[in-house]
């Protein structure tokens, strides 16, 4: 048992999602978004921190880390406990921080998401990207998404992923997980490669930079279905994204091959429910329509709006909308929904007035 472990037992017990270790502070966890340190825990100091990294770190990744003063990857604790990790330097020294991967795969159903996602798990080809901030839970959506694909299809299923975070078990389809750093040098590569291995569903863990994105594009267009996430909060923005990723004169072709081969977004915020007891994913859903094609080309993501509105009754939804009827419902407060809303004048009236 590593020394850490204890760390991460405590982090377990109080239902926490994330461990921090800062050189010269008490170790932290956060539990329903909310960072606190661990008390009964004294200040780290270089020794300590040291010890603790290294000990579940193999000798190649801590020279690596030693020279590049950043490092990602998965910890197994056990058979029941598994942990994202980032490793880095700051001004006083060494950090990380260690988030849970659930080691069961929540169903779409068990997460309370749309319905209308599942459409996009039963496309044969194009492009589906997920969306939202750090720590929206876009991983754990794909990973359900993944998971409805591996219980009802017969696939070739690619993960791509820095780190590999949840491990799929082969059901109906089989998987090929590689991770960026030590099954390939790079996201980009691995897409390259994925041109020759005769692969149905790709997931892509971020696209990052023009190459990795351009080549998500291509393997969308030559049949594959791909998921992809950004970090941005709206579906448009999503699209701006991914073309302002292109030099200015490859724009319009950027622009012509998203239209082709987008055919959904899925943008994610979580939320703290206003019984303290946990969080819950809201989303702004948007399906291909022609419409949307036309607009991409045009590059008028101002009509995006109104592709939504005029599409609800095909599951087609605003971030807005699934927050205030989750505010209706009372499973969030009035400051959370004015804190997350897109529309801030909305729900300015949960606001205080310093805010407003």
């Amino acid at each position: 048992m590593a020394q850490i472990d204890r760390l991460f037992d405590k982090l377990l017990q109080k239902e926490g999602s994330d461990l921090h270790l800062l050189e010269g502070e008490k170790p932290k966890i956060r539990v329903h978004g909310r960072l606190k340190a661990i008390e009964d825990e004294a200040k780290l100091d270089r020794k300590t921190i040291e010890s603790y990294l290294k000990e579940i770190c193999h000798d190649e990744r801590w020279e690596y880390f030693k020279q590049t003063k950043d490092l990602d990857f998965a910890y197994d604790k056990d058979a029941h406990s598994r942990f994202r990790s980032n490793y880095y330097y700051h001004l006083h020294g060494m950090g990380a921080v260690f988030r849970i991967i659930p080691t069961q795969i929540k169903t779409l159903e068990e997460l309370q998401l749309p319905p209308v996602l599942k459409k996009f798990a039963e496309l044969k080809s194009g492009l589906v990207l997920i969306t939202g901030p750090t720590g929206s839970g876009k991983s754990t959506t794909l990973a359900a998404l993944i998971d409805y694909i591996n219980s009802r299809e017969t696939k070739y299923i690619l993960t791509i992923e820095e780190p590999i975070e949840f491990v799929h078990k082969n059901k109906n389809s089989y998987f090929c997980q590689r991770e960026v750093g030590e099954d390939t040098p790079s996201f980009a590569q691995a897409l390259r490669d994925a041109s020759r291995q005769d692969v149905d569903v790709i997931l892509v863990g971020e696209m990052r930079d023009y190459v990795t994105i351009s080549l998500a594009l291509s393997a969308a267009s030559m049949g594959a279905l791909v998921f992809g996430t950004l970090h941005t909060n709206s579906a448009s923005k999503a699209i701006d994204r991914v073309v302002d990723a292109f030099p200015a004169d490859e724009q319009g072709k950027a622009r012509t091959m998203l239209a082709d081969a987008l055919r959904g977004v899925c943008a994610q915020l979580l939320l703290k429910t206003a019984d303290g007891a946990g969080r819950i994913a809201v989303n702004e859903i948007l399906l291909a329509t022609q419409g949307l094609s036309k607009t991409i080309r045009e590059g008028n993501s101002a009509n995006i709006r109104n592709i939504i509105q005029a599409g609800k009754s095909n599951g087609m939804q605003f971030m807005d909308d699934m927050i205030e009827d989750y505010l209706n419902k009372g499973l969030i407060e009035g400051l959370e929904a004015y804190m997350k809303a897109q529309d801030k004048k909305r729900f300015e009236q949960f606001a205080p007035k310093s805010l407003v």
